[in-house]
């Protein structure tokens, strides 16, 4: 024995790195064993060679690199004898994997150890086989274990078999070679080969069909006997596993029948039987019991079957939900998501027991309820389910509260009966969690309250009474000053009480109170804020008993450190005392959004058909509506968008009076030519030919000034980038002076150009006719005509349209938004050409109607204009 390795053996060199303190000890032990066993190495010193290979293994074990010692794996597994072999097996297992190219010199060891007249080197050539095989090893070993399925040790068998299955997964081209055999190891009477053949079947059905279709024919029946003869055999020590007689057994026979079953009813008939003794007569007070019955459960739920089976596997899930250990539960609620698909009603008796697993103590035990309880809620039990889940958010972890607090929004959205339910349970959410919810929901809750003109009274009161007791919940807040600032008067003259109410007093000095409470609060945010000041400019029209109290509100922030609040504050206070005479129709309740064109925009996609909350919305003007078309409409980043609306930015923004997000920089804009300001206030309408007079918002707090001596003099709206606009210098002094820009007349005098037939549905036509101006070949007034050829009315119907960046659209309000049946309706166009002579026109459009109370959209492009255009 070679004097370096005395006292050095595999036990000293544990003991060595176990007594090491410190991890830089442990490194200098190992070192020193690596560089001895190196030695030795290179020795090539046959009697060391065993242990030299065993030391490696435990230091490879502790993470650090043995690739010196793989050749000496190589050299043992030749070795002739066991002991050799053995270690050398091991060694080729734990410190090669089928990436190293140095495996590829093993193939002929292995090759020469499966035909070995010792079954023991048999075994450990399965074994590593079965480890570490890669496709080209399996391609050239394959004929011998295909060979050994059939041999007489069952060990070996088993062995072989587990072997092929990895085989099959390397190269599924093998499959079919052991279809045969697989098929033979099911009649086995031992409970290993019987398992590890189970296995190989269920591997070959998933790869190949014709494996599928063979083991359906002709394996199916025998299975099922096998089955039934282990839930029915008597007690056997050696398999049993908690009252259940060989579990692991009856799962992989559950699996394969499972694939088996999948897709085909006959062979689903034949284990129906089979199935339902399995799940009524395999205990579940026991892990393995439980063990069974789920994969009986997964079995029942993927074959062809009737519903009476799967109400039973439903009914096994809801014992699950009572049972207190937390993974079974988890997996209860899982596998029920899935089944609600099958069965709805079986589960919607578990309901109670599923509420229960809401309030868990477990976090994912929680979330996966909740999620099953949203998919349990329809029309029938929104109310009940809403309820619980409200109350519970009242008591639940804040960590929770966010994720219940979406899905009760989005429950109570989905499937609001009517607005009055969906503004309380709304309500109910925002005092509870209300800094918990995301700004699209209580977006949406503003929208809806503007469309439910019946509601306004009943909803500012509401809000008013939550205000004062949860004011700490900054969403709930900003609902309510909005409400507050729109429908003031309703709630200080208690206009529209309804039967549910009981009377309250408000004072006007009551609702300025809580409005200057949401400015003067240090945790209010920079959106609270501003909206806080528009609701005061609008209480000072709606209150003018108390307008300088409110100024005095106003002109305390001027000196805000917020630039954005100093600016509106300045520019507020200059409309509150120079402007009087128009102030009331500045600060007119806001137009009604449309709920079917915010839906549009909130789900960020352009489906089919919008879906309403509840009523038909109260529709706007044609012409009125400003959903973003450039990628509705799929035009790409060349296009253009043009649509005659009261808002160039987010419709949804200027409803609440709020864009904190715009610069300056797209201020000073108009939309289409059309003044925007008096378009929505009302003021008078323009006429299309006034096309230079800048649009403003006053009532919007987006555009912060980076100048902040500007004042309401420079004040302008925002426009979005590419909204077909005309700028003038005519302006804020004009607009604020109450004057307006005299109206011009256009020549209309131009080449004529044949009409078009732009669009034709079965129910909808649409002809272009063109004219141009004098003077100016790049412009072309374009008339519409929107003809019904249907039996039916259209009504709410809006056309909007877009064009790429070298052409300018403007749209004038259509004729009527109603198209009667089998009538026309007109809207006139304008585009301008700005590569006129070398680009002709293109638009894509899109128009929306509702016919019989549902809402249509349509789309089209368009690219035969004439030529000159």
């Amino acid at each position: 024995m070679n004097s370096i390795f005395s006292g050095t053996r595999l036990r000293d060199m544990i003991r060595s790195i176990r007594a090491c303190k410190t991890a830089a000890e442990e490194r200098g032990v190992v070192r020193k064993e690596c560089a001895d066993i190196r030695a030795s190495i290179n020795e090539n010193d046959p009697h060391d060679r065993h242990r030299n290979l065993a030391k490696l293994m435990f230091i490879h074990m502790l993470g650090y690199p043995t690739h010196f010692g793989q050749m000496e794996c190589l050299k043992l597994i030749a070795s002739p004898g066991f002991p050799e072999k053995r270690i050398g097996y091991l060694g080729l297992m734990l410190l090669l994997d089928e990436r190293q190219e140095v495996l590829m010199l093993v193939t002929n060891s292995l090759k020469q150890d499966l035909n070995h007249t010792n079954q023991y080197v048999v075994g450990l050539a399965l074994c590593a086989l079965g480890n570490i095989c890669s496709a080209e090893m399996a391609r050239d070993l394959a004929p011998e274990v295909e060979r050994l399925i059939q041999f007489r040790d069952p060990n070996i068998r088993k062995k072989a078999a587990l072997c092929s299955t990895r085989i099959v997964r390397k190269v599924p081209d093998l499959a079919e070679n052991f279809v045969n055999a697989a098929s033979s190891l099911l009649k086995e009477k031992h409970h290993g080969v019987l398992i590890t053949g189970v296995q190989l079947c269920y591997e070959l059905c998933t790869i190949s069909d014709e494996a599928l279709e063979f083991f359906r024919k002709k394996c199916t029946e025998g299975l099922i006997k096998t089955l039934r003869d282990i839930t029915n055999s008597a007690y056997q020590p050696e398999y049993d596993v908690a009252g259940i007689t060989d579990p692991f057994l009856h799962i992989r026979l559950l699996k394969l029948l499972r694939v088996l079953g999948h897709g085909d009813a006959d062979a689903s008939d034949l284990m129906t039987d089979i199935l339902a003794q399995v799940a009524t007569k395999t205990e579940s007070n026991k892990n393995a019991g439980n063990a069974v019955l789920y994969e009986c459960v997964e079995t029942i739920m993927a074959i062809e079957d009737t519903s009476s089976l799967r109400v039973l596997a439903i009914n096994i899930l809801g014992r699950f939900l009572s049972n207190r250990d937390n993974n079974i539960r988890y997996v209860a609620l899982n596998m029920l998501m899935k089944a609600i698909a099958f069965d709805d009603q079986a589960v919607q008796r578990h309901r109670v027991t599923i509420l229960e697993c809401v309030k868990d103590p477990d976090a994912s035990i929680r979330k996966r309820a909740l999620e099953l309880v949203s998919l349990l809620v329809n029309e029938n039990n929104v109310k009940q389910l809403t309820k619980e889940l409200i109350d519970y958010l009242e008591i639940s972890d804040e960590d929770f509260k966010e994720d219940l607090s979406a899905k009760i929004c989005s429950i109570v959205e989905k499937f609001s009966p009517e607005k009055i339910w969906y503004i309380d349970q709304m309500l109910k959410v925002l005092s509870e969690a209300g800094k918990f919810v995301k700004d699209d929901v209580w977006h949406a809750l503003i929208v809806v309250i503007s469309n439910a003109s019946e509601l306004h009274g009943y909803t500012v009161r509401s809000l008013y009474k939550a205000v004062l007791t949860y004011s700490e919940q900054e969403t709930l807040v900003r609902v309510a000053i909005w409400c507050i600032g729109e429908y003031g008067d309703l709630l200080v003259n208690n206009v529209g009480m309804l039967g549910i109410e009981d009377p309250i007093t408000v004072t006007e000095s009551d609702a300025v109170d809580v409005v200057e409470d949401a400015i003067t609060r240090h945790n209010s945010d920079m959106t609270t804020k501003a909206m806080a000041l528009v609701a005061l400019l609008k209480l000072s029209s709606r209150f003018p008993s108390i307008s300088e109290r409110i100024k005095d509100i106003i002109v305390k922030q001027k000196g805000s450190l917020l630039l954005e609040m100093q600016q509106r504050a300045i520019e507020f206070n200059s409309i509150v005392d120079r402007h009087k005479n128009i102030r009331s129709s500045l600060v007119e309740r806001m137009p009604v959004l449309d709920e079917a064109t915010f839906n549009v925009r909130r789900s960020g996609s352009l489906p089919a058909s919008v879906s309403t909350m509840a009523k038909p919305s109260v529709s706007i003007p044609n012409g009125v509506s400003a959903a973003p078309l450039v990628d509705l409409l799929d035009l790409g980043s060349d296009d253009i968008l043009a649509a005659p609306s009261s808002s160039g930015t987010d419709y949804l923004q200027d409803l609440l009076s709020v864009d904190l997000g715009s610069s300056t920089a797209q201020s000073g804009a108009t939309l289409g030519g059309t003044d925007q300001l008096l378009d929505i206030l009302s003021i008078g309408t323009p006429s299309p030919a006034q096309n230079n007079t800048s649009s403003i918002d006053l009532l919007s707090t987006g555009g912060i000034n980076n100048n902040p001596s500007t004042g309401l003099d420079t004040l302008s709206s925002p426009a979005p980038p590419h909204i077909a606009t005309t700028t003038s210098a005519g302006g804020m002094f004009d607009l604020l002076d109450g004057l307006s820009p005299s109206p011009s007349k256009e020549a209309t005098n131009g080449p004529a150009y044949p009409p078009i037939v732009a669009y034709e549905s079965s129910t909808l036509k649409i002809e272009f006719t063109f004219s141009k101006p004098s003077g100016n070949p790049q412009e072309t007034n374009v008339q519409a005509t929107f003809i019904n050829l249907s039996p039916n009315t259209f009504t709410d119907f809006i056309f909007q349209a877009a064009v790429p960046k070298f052409l300018q659209l403007h749209l004038d309000p259509a004729s009527s938004n109603t198209l009667p049946a089998s009538g026309n309706i007109t809207q006139n166009l304008k585009v301008t050409n700005s590569q006129h002579g070398k680009k002709s026109l293109v638009m894509r459009m899109r128009i929306g109607y509702k016919l019989n109370g549902k809402d249509v959209l349509e789309e089209a492009q368009i690219n035969n204009f004439p030529r000159g255009l």
